[in-house]
């Protein structure tokens, strides 16, 4: 059973964005998504991860319809099996570093990871307020949040983009493991080409549509 399928979407905003994209991806698989900014990669992530509905076509999680859920149902999926790390980090600021991944685990009963933050090396920063860390301090405590939710798919958009080269490559080994790991998947949204060929599968939208 997949754990994503992808039938025939198509979107558009004041121009079409893209047309009939269709894919699926099985456990332990993983997909980039790259073109050009405008191209449409964000947008599809949105569709593909509950947030937004295509014109046209369907999405299927864990082999059900999305869009055709309840709404109970819907937000039973969000917050159990699938993780989002935008670019955005929506962290919030008045709080610190360990109470904005406490967060994740308020629904799910998971405990916070210490090798998993010290994978991230944060874990000297956790008690810190998020206003007082660097950009690439608050991306790996928004990817250690998704990770402490434990989902089974990963939506990423360009989540290294605030990070070196080293530390970039450190997350991406890191989300990839816990892929293997869980049997799930990561969709990555990304501008970066050799972050993009670590994935089993790669598309690369353009303005008119997928090439």
């Amino acid at each position: 059973m997949p754990l994503i399928e992808a039938q025939s979407i198509s979107h558009s905003f004041d121009y079409p964005l893209f047309k009939d994209i269709s894919f699926t991806l099985e456990k332990s698989e993983s997909m980039s998504i790259t073109g050009m900014s405008g191209s449409g990669k964000s947008t599809l992530m949105h569709i593909c991860s509950t947030m937004l509905k295509p014109d046209n076509g369907a999405v299927k999680l864990f082999d059900k319809n999305i869009y055709s859920l309840k709404k109970k149902d819907l937000i039973k999926i969000r917050r159990e099996k699938i993780g989002i790390i935008f670019q955005a980090h929506y962290l919030f600021r008045g709080l610190s570093a360990y109470e904005n991944i406490e967060l994740s685990t308020i629904l799910t009963k998971n405990s916070i990871n210490d090798e998993l933050l010290e994978k991230l090396k944060i874990k000297k920063v956790i008690n810190q307020k998020i206003g007082e860390l660097s950009g690439g301090q608050q991306q790996r405590i928004s990817i250690a949040r998704v990770l402490t939710k434990k989902p089974k798919i990963i939506f990423a958009d360009e989540p290294t983009g605030n990070l070196d080269e080293k530390t970039a490559n450190e997350v991406m080994d890191i989300l990839f493991e816990y892929v293997k790991e869980v049997e799930g998947v990561l969709f990555l949204v990304t501008h970066e080409k050799e972050l993009a060929k670590r994935c089993k599968y790669s598309r690369n939208l353009s303005i008119k549509g997928l090439l």
